[in-house]
Order: structure tokens, then C-alpha cells, then sequence
């Protein structure tokens, strides 16, 4: 669970104005929009991949410069294939690692390994935040999922009549 999606009271929530319970989390350039779909969702879902795509060809092209100035510099077909080899698996790659984090949280550690691989592999990123707005907002599901979570959790102890939060406890007091 994120911290955002925590079981407090809080600002009302899309879905219901004035019920108190776990809060969605918003999503870059969505806000909390992938909730219901609405305030625009589908344009900023259809933005979010046009921008994604033209970014990818704007890089591709800087790329195509870059390896021209290599090739003009004469440095030998081993290097020019090496280069795009290494910019063919840093894409690859980096189009997995944010494929996955899609669906699951990253590991930090994790990801402040890898952080050069992924700048190397910039077009990967971008081509896989566009393939993604295809069908849903990037990371939609994961933050859906974690939010429903925390939704039952908080209907389930509501139900109960469990500790509302921010209520102080009532159990026995210590004798002294």
C-alpha cells in the first residue's frame, strides 16, 4: 500500500464527496481522473501517448545524428556496430523494466542500479509509457489494485465496527 492510498480521513475521494476512508492515488497527468474515467481521462490518456511517441522520434532522431557524427569520425564497423547494439539492448531492456513496473512497485535499490541503463535506453521508456496508454493509464492497474485493497481493508474493519482512525483507543487502564 502507498502512502497515499492510506486509511485515514482525508480530502473526499472522486467517487464519494463526503465519505472518509483510503484516498487514490493520483497518477502523473491523470490525478485521480483513472478512477471513474472522467475529467477528460480518455483525451489525457490519448495526449500522454501522442506526447510519448513524438518524444521517442525526437530522440531517434538525436540518435541517428549522434551515430552520424561516429560514423563521419571514421572509427572502424566494429564500433558503429557495438553502439547500436548497445542502444538496441539499453531500449529492449528499459522498455521490460517499465513494462514491469507497470504492474508491480520497483525496488528502489533496484532501480538506482539500473538508472544509467535507463537513460541510455530512453526510447524504450517512452515507447512503453505509449504502447500503455493503448489500454489504460500508466500504472493504472497498480495503483487501482492497491487502492481497492485498501478500500475493502477499511469496508471490512468499517463493518466490524472496528477503531475508527484517529479515534483513541478504550481498553483497560492500568492499575497504579
Amino acid at each position: 500500500m502507498t502512502e497515499n492510498a492510506r486509511e485515514t480521513p482525508g480530502p473526499p475521494s472522486p467517487r464519494t464527496p463526503s465519505e472518509p476512508g483510503p484516498r487514490p492515488e493520483p497518477l502523473r497527468f491523470f490525478g485521480t481522473t483513472w478512477l471513474a474515467h472522467d475529467g477528460g481521462y480518455g483525451a489525457r490518456r490519448a495526449a500522454v501517448g501522442l506526447g510519448s511517441l513524438l518524444c521517442a522520434a525526437a530522440g531517434a532522431l538525436v540518435l541517428k545524428f549522434a551515430y552520424e557524427g561516429i560514423a563521419l569520425a571514421d572509427v572502424g564497423g566494429l564500433v558503429n556496430l557495438l553502439l547500436v547494439v548497445m542502444f538496441a539492448l539499453c531500449t529492449a531492456m528499459a522498455f521490460a523494466r517499465t513494462w514491469q513496473n507497470f504492474t508491480r512497485r520497483p525496488d528502489p535499490a533496484a532501480q538506482q542500479s539500473v538508472r544509467g541503463l535507463l537513460a541510455i535506453g530512453f526510447l524504450g521508456t517512452l515507447l512503453a509509457h505509449a504502447v500503455r496508454c493503448l489500454t489504460e493509464a500508466p500504472g493504472e492497474s497498480l495503483v487501482r489494485e492497491e487502492y481497492e485493497e485498501a478500500r475493502t481493508r477499511y469496508e471490512k474493519r468499517r463493518a466490524k465496527g472496528g477503531a475508527k482512525p484517529g479515534a483513541k483507543g478504550r481498553g483497560k487502564t492500568k492499575r497504579r
